[in-house]
């Protein structure tokens, strides 16, 4: 009975501990909730949040970021981690918890997109850079995805030439040039040839950029000169998020020529006159200005004065202290499990930097550019096994420029912009207090900006562009493990209308000169030539409704199909691709043009150590006869990942080396990039006469006769392409980056008719042949830097640099010219010039010197020593000789650093060129007019080291400029700073948002050159002299929030 009671006892005792400890252990649990983000804020969906110590207790964040997970006590630690991100562990709490996850520099690009397809970063064996849409949106303002390239990614090297509103792409290219046929990379969007225009920077997902031969083989002929990889944005199953993001840029003119103002210009033009009296003699001082007349140009009280006596500065007259452009996109994704969908709309409207000069004609002219893209992005999952990918994207832009553009005269055209460059600042005012317009009537060619901008009409070119494609993918596994088919076909039509708008050229309103001399006034028109009273500004334009520009309407259609097999066999991973394409692309009523194109592709990779790949493409083209029409191009590349080496295991485990991987490549690719067409056929002309003898006299007849003769043997250019590269990533993804060595060395380059050395009297247009042989070769560094702190804290940066040069081997040089004037031995685009070996300090060294074949007796004390450069005693047109460099930079660097602190960052990306000439003759004096650029110091016996010679007012010397106007175009600026808060929780969620980002951001800050303005080369058809549209400055407030 006892031994019952002390049982009867124990039991209800047990259960009382029992529960004890179960009161315990609740009051020490809880569920800790939180919030995980990247490191701009946005929600992270899926990621893993688990206990530290105990894996099988964890769960993932909802479509919000959110979290919620029952933890034992307040000391437990969670560990969050996401694909491609750096795993976190943070310590539980309470409170709501916010857990930032950065970018791993490992992993961050894991999955590379290729031609036709993805990679593993791990098994590429090719030369390809990636970036992502998020990177380009750094670009403060820049609405041009080209634009926004530069400096991010190395081996591309973008060259701006103008500001103009919708004409700021810039000119890309790859590494280096080897042909002077061009060497525009292939854009390719989603998978299909398009203009980078035709996607918009929100749109974007990611850019690959194929540079070696195993990269770019599969594109086949017109990826020789590399293949730019566009892929946009993609749905994702889940609920719908709406990203809304809006700018307002305030741009400004960036750095535009130096002159003097009128005071000063007519002192220097005294001093230039005075200068040159030893050989002008009596024909000069009329020119020259007494000191009391000049004294007219300052301090002036009056509006006569300032109109008898003008000081004008036409930068500040023409351009307005800054203009605006905004920009607001709206992007719609989300989806199923049957479909995924993403919708954008982008809209971009760009201000003109010219001021607006009343015209009292009821219309106001000037530029301007207005663009909407759209996009609708949308994935069926039709069966478990076929899928379907339907993209369908149009844009509509409209420019708007004044009439004058519509002719296409670049002189003409230039003349909107002379006052910044050319016109003197004494010789009108732009418009005067009665309405008339300022004028020159000694001279011509001197035109008044302001008037040819105001008056000159207005007309729009809009470009309406819209594009289609249909993807169907078949998972035909049940054939063979790993094998599947996709088919796609893409329609896409561009129409462009011009000539919409005023035209009003030809209407002169009334213009005048005051005579600073006598004060008269010159009217051009002093009276009405029908009636013989004051004359009246006629009003007399018309409008056009516009027509269709033929050769600028296109469509195109491209059609392909892909058998793609992927196989895992233990340690061996085996893939096969084959592809057949065929495009038809026509402009205008042109008969299409027809490309062929057979590729393959073969990889495999053994246990994630030892990499190989084989390529190959069979291209056609029409521009060969049947012999050559079609010519097969392949390329191999290997690749060892040293990191998963056993040796490397400690290291590895360690995370001191996490990757070091080796890389070549070596292979052939075609290319047939000439304007003309069926070189192989001889082409008939009928009219005018035949060129009979070397006098180039020609035939009495018309008759049909060859106006271009056919070479049945023409062929492909050939590029051999070869590439070393290594990959790497250190101490937990502190350092990661690359370094490559390339070489490409393009053979059977065609030389055109035009750039034949065949005599005049051939009697035709010669063939064009395969006469040219370029090498190019460098080297690009590439580093990147991220630490994560435990504070939330993260410093990051990203370097690259990229050296690339080319020599010409061989070319169709004429036998008899000197080997330094040949275009052999030189890169592409060298510059030439008289080269001058300091100054001739006194008569003695004038005497002494070299003769000049033509205006000997025109030389001074104080011009340059021209070197005759032959040897042969004079200077003539055969001492011109190689100088400098290019117009293409063969050095570029950037550096891009950044700093994130909870919800705060800011970077700053500094970017730069050197070994880059760049022909900007500024020349002072023209027309005999007071224009003088301040570009350094004038010669004189008192400053016998100065900068540049004395500018040449009423004397003609020949070879006196030198070098001086071939500017050293070496640059370095300041291309991006952003400082930013984004905030995702708090008050953010209470009025419905999941993120808010707030920055401002600004481009082109800050300048260091040599130049004498902002542009970076004379592209877009402008000389050097005669200016550009300006290149801008750029200041922008952003806002972007998320639903």
């Amino acid at each position: 009975m006892k031994n019952v009671t002390k049982r009867s006892w124990k039991i209800p005792t047990m259960i009382f501990l029992m529960l004890l400890c179960c009161v315990t252990a609740s009051a020490q649990s809880f569920t800790a909730k939180g919030v995980v983000v990247d490191s701009n804020g946005e929600p992270v969906i899926g990621a893993g949040v688990a206990l530290k110590g105990n894996e099988t207790v964890g769960t993932v964040t909802d479509l919000d970021g959110n979290f919620a997970l029952s933890v034992p006590d307040g000391n437990a630690v969670l560990v969050v981690s996401f694909i491609g991100m750096e795993t976190n562990e943070v310590p539980v709490s309470k409170s709501a918890m916010k857990v930032i996850l950065s970018d791993d520099s490992l992993m961050l690009e894991e999955t590379i997109v290729v031609g036709y397809g993805q990679q593993k970063k791990a098994s590429v064996v090719g030369a390809i850079t990636q970036t992502t849409g998020e990177v380009l949106e750094r670009a403060a303002g820049v609405s041009s995805v080209g634009a926004a390239l530069t400096g991010n990614l190395p081996g591309v090297v973008t060259t701006q030439s103008t500001g103009m509103p919708g004409e700021e792409d810039p000119k890309i290219t790859i590494r280096s040039g080897s042909s002077w046929n061009g060497n525009d990379p292939l854009v390719l969007v989603d998978g299909i040839e398009r203009p980078m225009t035709s996607v918009d920077i929100s749109s974007v997902e990611s850019i690959s950029v194929l540079k070696d031969a195993s990269a770019t083989a599969v594109y086949g002929v017109k990826g020789a000169n590399g293949v730019i990889l566009v892929t946009t944005k993609r749905g994702t199953e889940g609920k719908a998020r709406i990203d809304v993001g809006f700018n307002a840029t305030m741009k400004a003119p960036s750095k535009l020529p130096n002159k003097m103002d009128s005071y000063d210009a007519l002192m220097a033009r005294n001093v230039a006159l005075e200068h040159e009296l030893p050989v002008t003699g009596a024909d000069s001082w009329a020119y020259i200005r007494p000191q009391a007349f000049i004294e007219n140009y300052r301090n002036q009280t009056t509006v006569e004065q300032m109109e008898r006596y003008p000081n004008v500065d036409w930068q500040k007259a023409l351009f307005k202290d800054f203009a605006m452009s905004y920009n607001a996109n709206l992007n719609v994704s989300g989806g199923t499990k049957f479909v995924k969908y993403f919708a954008s709309a982008d809209y971009i409207n760009e201000g003109d930097l010219f001021k607006v000069f009343p015209n009292n004609r009821g219309y106001e002219s000037g530029y301007g550019y207005d663009r909407v893209n759209v996009r609708s992005n949308l994935d069926f999952n039709i069966t478990k096994t076929t899928t379907l990918r339907m993209n369908i994207s149009g844009s509509s832009a409209k420019r708007t420029a004044p009439t004058m553009n519509s002719s296409g005269d670049i002189w003409q055209i230039q003349q909107q912009w002379a006052g910044a460059y050319n016109i003197a600042p004494d010789v009108f005012l732009p418009v005067y207090s009665d309405g008339a317009w300022g004028y020159y009537p000694n001279i011509s060619n001197v035109t008044n900006s302001a008037q040819n901008l105001s008056v000159g009409g207005l007309f729009e070119t809009t470009t309406n562009r819209i594009n289609t494609d249909f993807t169907l993918n078949q998972d035909l596994s049940f054939i063979t493990k790993g094998l599947s088919l996709r088919g796609t076909i893409s329609w896409d039509n561009q129409f462009v209308e011009s000539g919409r708008g005023i035209s009003d050229m030809y209407n002169d309103p009334q213009v005048k000169w005051i005579d600073p001399d006598t004060g008269k006034v010159t009217f051009k028109n002093p009276v009405d030539s029908y009636n013989g009273f004051d004359y009246s500004q006629p009003i007399k334009w018309t409008t056009g409704g516009g027509s269709v520009n033929n050769w600028s309407t296109m469509r195109n259609l491209y059609y392909q199909g892909q058998l793609n097999w992927a196989r895992t066999f233990k340690k061996h991973d085996v893939g096969l691709m084959g592809l057949f394409s065929r495009q038809e692309n026509a402009t205008g009523s042109m008969i299409p043009l027809y490309r062929e194109d057979w590729a393959f592709r073969a990889t495999y990779s053994w246990n994630g150590r030892y990499h190989a790949e084989y390529n190959g493409a069979y291209n056609g083209s029409e521009k060969f006869a049947d012999v050559n029409r079609f010519a097969f191009f392949q390329s191999g590349a290997v690749g060892w990942t040293i990191s998963e080496e056993p040796f490397m295991k400690y290291l590895r485990e360690k995370r001191i080396v996490e990757v070091l991987k080796v890389r070549a490549s070596y292979g052939q690719i075609g290319d047939d990039n000439v304007g003309q067409r069926w070189l192989y056929m001889t082409q008939w002309a009928y009219g005018g006469a035949t060129t009979m003898d070397p006098t180039l006299s020609t035939s009495i007849y018309e008759w049909y006769r060859e106006s271009a003769i056919g070479n049945p043997n023409v062929k492909w250019e050939t590029v051999t392409k070869m590439n070393l590269g290594i990959d790497y990533s250190m101490f937990k993804g502190l350092v990661a980056g690359s370094l490559e060595f390339f070489q490409d060395e393009r053979t059977d380059i065609l030389v055109s008719g035009s750039e034949r050395s065949v005599p005049a009297f051939y009697g035709a247009a010669p063939p064009t042949a395969n006469l040219g042989r370029v090498r190019s070769n460098g080297y690009e560094l590439e580093l990147r830097v991220n630490k994560q702190f435990a504070n939330s804290l993260r410093l990051w940066g990203n370097f690259n640099m990229t050296h690339a040069t080319n020599i010409i081997l061989q070319k169709d040089d004429p036998q008899m010219r000197p080997n330094y004037q040949k275009d052999a031995g030189y890169a592409i685009g060298q510059y030439k010039s008289y080269i001058d070996g300091g100054f001739l300090q006194t008569w003695d060294e004038v005497i002494g010197s070299p003769a000049h074949d033509t205006n000997d007796a025109q030389r001074l004390p104080g011009d340059y020593y021209i070197v005759d450069f032959n040897g042969d005693g004079i200077v003539d047109n055969k001492d011109s000789a190689p100088y400098g460099y290019t117009g293409t930079p063969e050095n570029t660097y950037n550096a891009t650093i950044g700093v994130e602190y909870k919800g705060f960052s800011a970077f700053v990306q500094l970017y730069g060129v050197t070994n880059v000439t760049r022909d900007v003759n500024l020349t002072s004096f023209g027309s005999k007019l007071s224009t003088v650029y301040n570009i350094g110091e004038w010669w004189s016996p008192l400053t016998p080291n100065a900068d540049v010679v004395v500018p040449d007012f009423n004397r003609t010397p020949s070879y006196n400029n030198g070098t001086q106007y071939l500017f050293d175009g070496s640059y370095f600026r300041v291309k991006n700073l952003e400082i930013a808060y984004t905030a995702t929780d708090g008050w953010i969620k209470k009025i419905g948002l999941n993120s808010l980002k707030i920055y401002l951001n600004g481009n082109n800050l800050w300048l260091w050159t040599r130049m004498p303005d902002d542009r970076e080369s004379n592209l877009s058809g402008y000389s050097g002299g005669g200016g550009a549209y300006p290149t801008v400055r750029r200041f922008n407030l952003g806002v972007k929030f998320t639903l």
